[in-house]
């Protein structure tokens, strides 16, 4: 209390003891795959297509990242971690060496490496000879093993002899040059990069790489010390698998890897894709017998959806995690956490790599496959929202998505009680501030009930804060709440009506 000392009128700011606590976002996605460019393995935030074409790259070839990440802004999505791997090298450094005869980004162009390049080539960006040259004027200065070999004044500019595609198309030996899908063509930045060689062999990726190291801030591993995220998807995997750079055992290890972050985080849930090329029988032998993963905090989605891929100018077949990772942000940021995410149209989504029956879906939405199904004149639209586990508790995933968000909610939330007197008042502010969050998350239609006393309940008191407790230092709070379930099976009883009473009237 202050010291009055002399008379006069005094104004002092007291805490009225509510402290409202504001709810956590959702919709936070983690992507961990192969990119041609950007920063090997620490998390980078990207919040647009712009933006991780800039520090990654646009779409390439064998590599899903790219659509994975398009996919989930196109379908709703706002914010994202990206992972990097596959720069791993055998004797445990990162080299940070693509797979060999891939191109490389400069600036608005590729630069790859022509077959009769035997080894790495240095391509180097360098100012045009002569005084004041023009802006869309430079150089590009050809090394190989320490020598320069080639040499290339060129231009940006098009429809003349020293446009830069046409002018290295036509006298290099060692490198081949075009323009970057999606990007403005402007003279690059003065830069060095290295063109890996065509005849080089591609590594290995190891499932360590994906696992990472939290002191290292690499793989999942890097992604504990991100709050934020939410969801994690792995779209490159099976890119991985396909490609021969891991193994059957890999995949599942870095599927279980994924698992066991999200489990031991407690705040986010992994979304996992079936392989790709799956019968609906076949999915449900992968589901029980490979991958019989038993956890709430994982989902599975089946099959894989066809989109545009501009590389080739023609439609392949991704994985879903991306889109679905969208869809999830878009029913969280329209409906709330409480809603299952499913019902929801995918866009981007050309068609279907399977085109199930209701009779095939009965076999895998009750193993917890999520499905995907087209419609006709509903397109398609995500048809499951389960997660993996086998506790009824926690067999829908807005449920287990819902309780995420209360618990840090609540944890972020009640900061402040940490150090204050352990008494009746504390207790009292706490059951306040929480039944305030809670009364206000029943009324946006998260939790069942008629009332709010039906709907939750928010225990703090001498009863369970005996003397004992309140000796170690503890402040016990016990909450329930009711969580709303989905839908499910909407069933519509109809029978014939006959009114008898007025036949027998007449």
């Amino acid at each position: 209390m202050p010291s009055y000392l002399s008379p006069g009128v005094y104004v002092e700011e007291v805490q009225t003891g509510a402290r409202p606590i504001e709810g956590v976002g959702t919709a936070v996605a983690a992507f961990v795959g192969f990119a041609e460019d950007g920063p090997f393995h620490r998390p980078t935030l990207v919040t647009n297509w712009n933006q991780y074409v800039q520090s990654f790259g646009g779409f390439t070839e064998h590599s899903y990242l790219a659509h994975a990440v398009y996919g989930f802004f196109a379908n709703g999505g706002g914010s994202a971690y990206v992972v990097r791997v596959g720069g791993q090298s055998t004797d445990g450094v990162l080299s940070g060496r693509r797979k060999a005869g891939e191109s490389v980004r400069l600036g608005g162009l590729r630069i790859t490496a022509r077959p009769e390049a035997r080894s790495d080539l240095t391509v180097e960006v360098a100012d045009a000879e002569g005084e004041n040259p023009p802006e869309d004027r430079f150089r590009l200065v050809v090394s190989q093993d320490g020598k320069v070999v080639e040499t290339h004044d060129v231009s940006t500019r098009k429809n003349i002899k020293s446009y830069v595609v046409t002018q290295v198309s036509e006298r290099s030996r060692l490198i081949e040059v075009t323009e970057q899908a999606g990007a403005t063509l402007a003279k690059p930045d003065k830069q060095s990069v290295t063109v890996p060689a065509a005849g080089d062999a591609p590594a290995t990726v190891d499932a360590q790489e994906y696992v990472g190291d939290l002191a290292e801030r690499t793989g999942f591993g890097g992604l504990e010390a991100i709050d934020e995220v939410t969801m994690v998807a792995v779209p490159d995997l099976m890119s991985a698998f396909q490609r021969g750079l891991i193994d059957a055992e890999g995949v599942k290890t870095v599927q279980l890897a994924a698992i066991s972050h999200c489990e031991q985080m407690g705040d986010r849930v992994a979304i996992l894709d079936a392989p790709p090329q799956l019968s609906a029988q076949r999915a449900r032998d992968w589901r029980m017998d490979e991958a019989g993963f038993d956890s709430n905090y994982a989902t599975v989605y089946y099959p894989w959806v066809k989109v545009f891929d501009p590389p080739t100018g023609g439609n392949i077949f991704v994985p879903p995690s991306g889109h679905v990772a969208g869809i999830w942000a878009r029913s969280d940021t329209e409906r709330g956490v409480h809603k299952a995410p499913a019902n929801e149209v995918v866009r981007g989504a050309v068609d279907l790599e399977v085109s199930l029956s209701k009779g095939e879906q009965d076999l895998l939405n009750p193993i917890g496959v999520n499905c995907l199904r087209s419609f006709a004149g509903r397109g398609v639209r995500v048809w499951g929202a389960r997660t993996l586990s086998s506790d009824p508790a926690w067999r829908y995933l807005n449920v287990r998505r819902l309780f995420n968000f209360l618990e840090e909610s609540i944890l972020v939330g009640t900061q402040w009680v940490v150090f204050e007197p352990n008494d009746d008042r504390l207790w009292s502010s706490i059951r306040r501030n929480i039944s305030a969050f809670l009364h206000e998350q029943w009324r946006r239609g998260s939790l069942f009930g008629r009332t709010a006393e039906e709907a939750f309940y928010v225990k703090c008191d001498r009863e369970n804060n005996p003397q004992g407790s309140i000796d170690l230092g503890q402040v016990v709070c016990e909450i329930g709440v009711a969580p709303v379930k989905p839908a499910e099976f909407v069933i519509f009883r109809l029978a014939q009506f006959s009114d008898s009473t007025s036949l027998i009237s007449e």
